[in-house]
C-alpha cells in the first residue's frame, strides 16, 4: 500500500495539470518593500490558480514573510499590486481581504481566551452568525483533534496546538485563499499528516493555498506549484516538476541559491588567504 506522503505527491502531480486550466485566484504584480536602503522584496511577481497548493521557499531572510504579509494586507508594499479574484488588496476595498484566511509568522494570540472563545471571536470578526460559528467551530475542532481542548486557555496549549487553533481560525469563514507562513512549524508528524489531509481536502474543493516552508522535501511531496525567492527576488516558479528540472527540489534549490550569490564562495579560496 502506498505511503500517505507518496499519495500526496501523486495527487499533487495530478493537481498541477488541472490547476493550469482554472482561473487565477491570486495575482502578485511587482511587489516591492523597502526599509530605507534595504530591499526586503524586489518586484516579486507570480500567480496562484484556483485549486492549487503552492509552496513559497527561500533561505532565511529571503523575503518570504515580507511577501506573504503584503499579500494578506498586513504590510503595505512600497510599490506593486496584489489582486485576489481581480480585486486589489490595497485598493481600499475590503472584499479581497474577506476571502483570505491567514496564518502569520510569529503567532500573536489572544491567549487568555479559550480555544472555543478564540474561534468564536474569529467568526464574529468575519461577520458570521452565532449558529454558523458554533457549527463550524465544532467541525474544525473535530477535524484538527482539538475537541477536548476547546475549554482550555490557549496559553496552556502546546505550540503545535496553538498552530492548529490559529489555522482553524483562519478557515472558519470558508476563505477562497489560505496564506500560511510556516504552518507546520512546531507540529508533530501525526498532526502534520492531519493538517495536510485537511488542506488537501480544502484544495480539492476549489480552495487555494500559498504556504511558506523550510522543508523542501515536504514541499516537493505535497505542493503542486513552487516559487523560489532569494534575496527578495523570485528566481524560479512553476510546477514542482518544472522547477525541480529532473532532480530533487532540494538540489535545484541549492543551485538557485548558489547562482544568486547565496553560496560560500569565499571559502573556496581559504587556503590562499592563509
Amino acid at each position: 500500500m502506498p505511503e500517505p506522503l507518496q499519495l500526496s505527491a501523486d495527487r499533487a502531480r495530478e493537481r498541477a495539470e488541472v490547476a493550469k486550466q482554472r482561473p487565477i485566484v491570486l495575482d502578485v504584480q511587482s511587489l516591492t518593500k523597502s526599509y530605507g536602503q534595504v530591499v526586503a522584496a524586489n518586484e516579486v511577481s507570480f500567480h496562484v490558480h484556483e485549486g492549487s497548493f503552492t509552496g513559497l521557499v527561500g533561505p532565511n531572510g529571503a523575503g518570504k514573510t515580507t511577501t506573504l504579509s503584503m499579500i494578506t494586507g498586513l504590510n503595505r508594499p512600497t510599490s506593486g499590486k496584489v489582486f485576489v479574484r481581480e480585486t486589489d488588496v490595497w485598493g481600499g476595498d475590503t472584499t479581497a481581504k474577506r476571502v483570505i484566511g491567514t496564518l502569520p509568522d510569529r503567532l500573536r494570540l489572544f491567549d487568555r481566551l479559550t480555544g472555543s472563545q478564540l474561534l468564536h471571536y474569529s467568526g464574529v470578526l468575519h461577520g458570521l452568525d452565532r449558529r454558523t460559528i458554533a457549527t463550524r467551530s465544532h467541525e474544525l475542532a473535530a477535524a484538527f483533534g482539538l475537541e477536548l481542548a476547546l475549554d482550555r486557555l490557549v496559553s496552556d496549549y502546546s505550540s503545535g496546538m496553538q498552530k492548529k487553533i490559529m489555522l482553524a481560525c483562519a478557515m472558519i469563514h470558508a476563505p477562497q485563499l489560505l496564506v500560511l507562513d510556516e504552518p507546520y512549524e512546531g507540529i508533530d508528524p501525526v498532526s502534520a499528516a492531519n493538517v495536510t489531509e485537511i488542506l488537501e481536502k480544502y484544495v480539492a474543493g476549489g480552495g487555494s493555498v500559498l504556504m511558506s516552508s523550510h522543508s523542501l522535501e515536504f514541499i516537493q511531496r505535497v505542493c503542486d506549484h513552487v516559487i523560489v525567492i532569494v534575496g527578495g527576488d523570485v528566481v524560479a516558479g512553476g510546477t514542482v516538476a518544472e522547477v525541480s528540472a529532473g532532480t530533487t527540489l532540494e538540489k535545484r534549490f541549492a543551485e538557485l541559491v548558489d547562482k544568486s550569490g547565496g553560496g560560500l564562495e569565499w571559502l573556496h579560496g581559504l587556503s590562499d588567504s592563509v
